[in-house]
């Protein structure tokens, strides 16, 4: 069964940057990725995602500009970048995986999530 692990959350400042990583535990070039966030009190937010054929990459309007999503299938990682982070963005950022071949991979549903890493955005 498809494992993934966050890494790199943390706390940062107003307009800081941080990148997340999220490692699949298997060969992972069919599956498309999505990260989410949930802030407390808050429903869990689809953030963005890529797809596997073609890389198509998707964002919620809220990072749009902001966020840069990516993947290296070579070591089966996908990355989030986020630039000119705010108050906002804070939250607990998951990445979630579904074996997926078609290009709009922000709305299917997705079967496989990792454990979440803390991104708090505070000065």
């Amino acid at each position: 069964q498809l494992q993934l692990v966050e890494s790199g959350g943390g706390l940062v400042q107003p307009g800081g940057s941080l990148r997340l990583s999220c490692t699949a535990s298997t060969t992972f070039d069919y599956y498309a990725i999505k990260w989410f966030r949930q802030a407390p009190g808050k429903e869990r937010e689809g953030v963005s995602c890529i797809s596997s054929n073609d890389r198509s990459t998707f964002y919620g309007d809220s990072v749009k500009g902001r966020f840069t999503i990516s993947r290296d299938n070579a070591k089966n990682t996908v990355y989030l970048q986020m630039d000119s982070l705010k108050s906002e963005d804070t939250a607990v950022y998951y990445c979630a995986a579904t074996d997926y071949s078609g290009r709009y991979c922000f709305t299917v549903e997705y079967d496989y999530f990792g454990q979440g890493t803390q991104v708090t955005v505070s000065s």
